[in-house]
């Protein structure tokens, strides 16, 4: 039943709703959220919400708690869209804004939004954009001239709030034009809307721009607050002419690029004392905001429109150098990097003599690219307490444009056209800057940690790897040992951790060029770096160590191995596990990532595996109550994927002290249901049965467990469960054929197929079910399993349904025969046999890919053609001809050339990993690939010996067919297969 919108008593309800979300008790917030989540699914909701926010007597608190549901409630429900790939089984259906309701909402906003205060205003302003994404302009044609017509007249009036608001919404609206990809739609759209918005845009800019000039000049007239208003309003109009301008130079911009030109300019040459003096630290703020996108519009035009601006580059060059002077030594990062990006462009384009004079270089370098890397009291804050963040932007390089890494790409950027010349100029820098730290360390030490930035910044890279190939600053093996070893070797782990972490960073990325003797020498010195109390030092060890283990050499392999890494095991585990007791690292991903790869390459003896394996559960047990780190906790199950993997393979008898450890932390994890971890620990139990010879009774437990139809509706935990029901039905086949378990199974087949998105894991069961029982024990269920197959091949099926059906055919072939096969297929329906042939296996046949699969489904496809009455009647001899033909295009042809374009898959939006319902593959838990033809070695070498037998029964019967159904060039690689084996050839009869 729709919402009265106008009802008072509706009205009043919801109002107090919104009063209760705003409880810090949690019992009457729960309640009002139940409350308002019920009302949602009501037509008119919306509208009823927009209506209490229209309220003006109510609580400024409630209307503003309204305005943010309002907006979430038009993110979840105005576009249906949203919802079209979500997962059933995790998001329950919502129903969507009726069109009727949709059209008053668009009558209502705008002016409601533009009347309201600016905390309401902003949620407004969002939810309009959100209608925007979906709507404008096709579906909402009024809004543009109503936004139009409502800027000039704030504008005439001075009313710059609602200037603003209107400015921030087409702000909004316009967004999508900077990163949209071309087409014809989204060109019409922006032509609309530069028509109508680009001149408005322009008349309100140097309006504002002239009240600023004016209170600029007489420095009285307007207050800070109005002087901000204004600021901000032409921050605003700058992003906008970013948006219009970013897919090409429109008419409208380059018949006046002069005004915007001259405008940007004078934002980036003056200062404005009113804010800048008087309004302190947020007054530069706002000021600042308007130049750094100045420099991003300016910037857009270098890269975009190189040769229109090219008027106006000498001068912005020029201007923006003299504002980075200023800037460099300040706190102003956002300017500093957004007016580098500017110059580094201009470093890259044919514009860049301006960089070639040598003084130019030297004031660039002094000036502006030292400043910035200079370590600053932000830096240093960043390293104490956050140091996942610092780690982030100074180790793995995120894409995050610090004042650091910009001013170096800078130098890059230069080193393009006048490499010799600012190479010498930071080469000189570089050892300047040693010889102060080393005159006074303790004082100087943000000398020493600058020049070594700079080393690691400017070196050479290998193309997408994260390790140095060479050095421009300095001689790498010099500068090793004279200045990083030094830093490493300071007994004091805890002395100077910046400079013990940018060590250790240099040591990671010059692994690569560094002689093994002098890295294992040095590892000692690595590992009791694991024990500082720094979080960015111990977990930068760690990282030094992991990459160390991952380096390998052309033609060699692993460059070191589990000789290298045993002297130091025990300290170095001890070392590790200690690190997590620190504050802040008790989930530090970078230790358990660096023990899962130690674990992997160090022989794992008994010695090892129990402080390993205790230490590991008790981790895993203190993280079972709140998992928040994904990449920790995958970490986590990979290191105890790897440790009982490993130890079993030198000492099988471990299996059983693996298990009394890691059975009490399973049991509360599938106790308490801890649902992140639950993929992860049936992939743990699936390895634990690999490993056994018997099956204790916990293990029976689990199996009946996992075979409750409740243990399979969440999807993120069926690729684990089909991993764990395959290990249970190779290591215990018998167990199967008890209490009606293969029909619970086979139910499990059947719920798995009847989705796409897990057809796939039906079918493993069913391959693991046919390889590993004996017919007799299957044969009542083999009709089933043949209807419920038919069925889905009736229905138009994908291309790769058709390939797991040929697998599955080709697996029964070889594990219970070829009459088996045509006997029950005939069974559903007379002569079905043939239909499938021709229809599925013979046209799908040549598609198979990977090395086991095409073995495979070449024998059993061979095994029809020789071994099948029905096939060998003269009838059936095109049917056989066609069918050889697909065996000598699979056999005889490389994957690339026989392959075609299959029909594209859905994406599964659902299988992009997200933390809480997603399945992800323990590399150490993986089931080993069984090949179900191990006695069979080549299957050429089967399809030339089963013909040579069939010719030697049937002299002279199949050379009319193969030369009269074979295509020319199977005929000839037919020819070539025989030739290849000719003591098992079938000579010329075959041919």
């Amino acid at each position: 039943m729709a919402m009265d919108w106008n009802n008072p008593q509706t009205l009043e309800f919801l109002s107090q709703c919104f009063h209760h979300t705003l409880s810090p008790l949690p019992s009457p917030r729960r309640a009002a959220e139940s409350s308002l989540s019920d009302a949602a699914d009501h037509p008119n909701f919306a509208l009823t919400v927009l209506r209490l926010v229209s309220q003006p007597s109510l609580d400024p608190l409630i209307r503003l708690s309204a305005s943010v549901h309002f907006k979430n409630h038009l993110k979840r429900r105005w576009n249906p869209n949203n919802h079209k790939d979500r997962d059933r089984d995790q998001v329950p259906e919502v129903s969507m804004i009726s069109d009727s309701e949709k059209e008053h909402i668009k009558a209502l906003i705008v002016p409601l939004m533009l009347s309201s205060d600016p905390k309401i205003r902003a949620q407004l302003g969002e939810a309009l954009a959100v209608i925007g994404q979906h709507d404008f302009p096709g579906k909402w044609p009024g809004l543009l001239p109503e936004l139009v017509r409502k800027l000039g007249e704030a504008s005439k009036g001075n009313d710059y709030g609602t200037v603003n608001g209107i400015l921030g919404t087409a702000n909004a609206l316009f967004k999508r034009f900077r990163y949209a990809i071309k087409s014809d739609a989204l060109y019409r759209d922006l032509k609309y809307i530069l028509e109508g918005f680009a001149a408005p845009l322009l008349q309100v800019f140097m309006r504002t721009a002239a009240l600023i000039d004016g209170a600029a000049e007489v420095r009285v007239g307007l207050d800070g607050k109005a002087l901000r208003a204004l600021f901000e309003s032409q921050r605003l109009c700058c992003r906008i002419f970013f948006s219009l301008n970013s897919q090409e130079l429109p008419e409208f911009f380059e018949d006046h690029m002069r005004e915007w030109m001259e405008e940007f300019g004078k934002y980036l040459a003056l200062r404005y004392p009113v804010l800048e003096d008087d309004g302190g630290a947020d007054g530069v703020a706002v000021v600042d905001e308007v130049r750094s996108a100045v420099c991003e519009n300016i910037n857009l035009y270098m890269e975009k429109n190189e040769e229109e601006f090219a008027p106006y580059l000498p001068g912005f060059a020029q201007t923006v150098e003299n504002l980075l002077v200023t800037v460099s030594t300040s706190n102003r990062d956002k300017l500093a990097v957004t007016a580098i990006k500017f110059l580094i462009t201009v470093s890259r384009s044919v514009a860049h003599r301006y960089f070639e004079g040598d003084d130019r270089l030297l004031h660039i370098c002094q000036k502006i690219v030292i400043p910035n890397v200079m370590s600053r009291e932000a830096d240093e804050e960043l390293f104490e307490m956050n140091y996942v963040e610092f780690i982030r932007i100074d180790m793995e390089e995120s894409d995050v444009d610090t004042r650091r890494r910009i001013a170096c790409e800078l130098v890059k950027g230069i080193a393009i056209h006048y490499r010799e010349k600012i190479m010498g100029i930071f080469s000189s820098v570089v050892q300047r800057m040693l010889e102060e730290y080393a005159r006074n360390p303790v004082g100087n030490w943000k000398y020493m940690d600058c020049a070594v930035y700079l080393v690691v910044s400017l070196a050479t890279r290998q193309p997408g790897r994260d390790f140095i190939i060479a050095t421009d600053l300095v001689d790498a093996q010099s500068f090793f040992t004279s200045v990083i070893v030094p830093e490493l070797k300071r007994l004091n782990v805890n002395e100077n951790p910046i400079l013990r972490a940018g060590a250790l960073k240099v040591f990671t990325l010059f692994r690569q060029l560094l002689p093994k003797h002098i890295t294992i020498a040095l590892l000692p010195d690595v590992i009791r770096s694991i024990g500082s109390e720094s979080n960015v030092v111990h977990s930068y060890a760690a990282i030094c160590i992991e990459k160390l283990l991952r380096v390998k050499d052309d033609g060699v392999g692993a460059r070191y191995t589990a000789g290298d890494i045993n002297p130091f095991l025990l300290i170095l585990m001890t070392n590790l596990f200690n690190a997590f007791k620190f504050a802040e690292s008790d989930e530090n991903e970078y230790l358990m990532r660096c023990i899962m790869v130690v674990l992997g390459v160090a022989d794992i003896t008994a010695g090892v595996a129990d402080p390993c394996i205790t230490g590991l559960t008790s981790i895993l047990n203190e993280v079972c109550r709140n998992p928040k780190n994904p990449k920790f906790n995958h970490y986590l199950f990979e290191s105890l994927a790897v440790l009982v993997r490993r130890a079993c393979e030198k000492v099988p008898a471990l299996i059983t002290a693996f298990e009394d450890r890691l059975f009490p932390s399973i049991e509360i994890i599938l106790g308490n249901d801890v649902t992140e971890f639950l993929p992860y620990t049936f992939q743990l139990l699936a390895q634990l049965v690999d490993q056994n010879t018997r099956l204790l009774p916990p293990y029976i437990a689990v199996f009946n467990l996992l075979l409750l139809p409740d243990s399979w509706k969440r999807s993120a935990n069926v690729p684990a469960l089909v991993r764990l029901l395959q290990a249970f039905l190779q290591k215990a086949p018998q167990e199967l054929s008890q209490e009606g378990r293969l029909s619970q199974v086979l139910g499990i087949f059947n719920k798995l197929l009847d989705s796409p998105k897990t057809e796939d894991q039906g079918f493993f069961v069913l391959n693991t079910v046919v390889e590993n029982l004996k017919y007799d024990v299957i044969v009542p269920y083999v009709s089933p399993i043949w209807t419920v197959l038919f069925t889905r091949l009736m229905k138009t099926p994908s291309v790769k349904f058709k390939k797991n059906f040929l697998i599955f055919a080709s697996l029964f072939v070889v594990k219970h025969e070829v009459a088996r096969l045509v006997d029950s297929m005939n069974a559903i329906q007379a002569g079905i046999f043939f239909t499938i042939l021709e229809q599925v296996w013979i046209p799908c046949l040549k598609d198979i890919t990977g090395f086991i699969e095409l073995k495979l489904t070449s024998v059993a496809s061979t095994k029809v053609i020789c071994e099948s009455p029905a096939l060998l009647s003269p009838a059936a001899a095109g049917l056989w001809g066609k069918m050889l033909d697909n065996i000598v295009t699979l056999v005889s042809k490389p994957e690339e050339q026989r392959v075609g374009g299959e029909e594209p898959e859905v994406p599964d939006l659902d299988s992009i990993p997200q933390y809480s319902a997603a399945f992800v593959r323990l590399h150490n838990a993986g089931k080993k690939e069984d090949d179900p033809l191990k006695d069979i070695k080549d299957p050429k070498e089967f399809l030339v010996v089963s013909l040579a037998s069939l010719s030697a029964h049937s002299p002279g019967r199949f050379p009319q067919v193969i030369s009269e159904i074979l295509a020319p060039e199977n005929q000839a690689a037919l020819f070539q297969l025989c030739n290849t084996f000719p003591a098992l050839s079938c000579g010329a009869e075959v041919e």
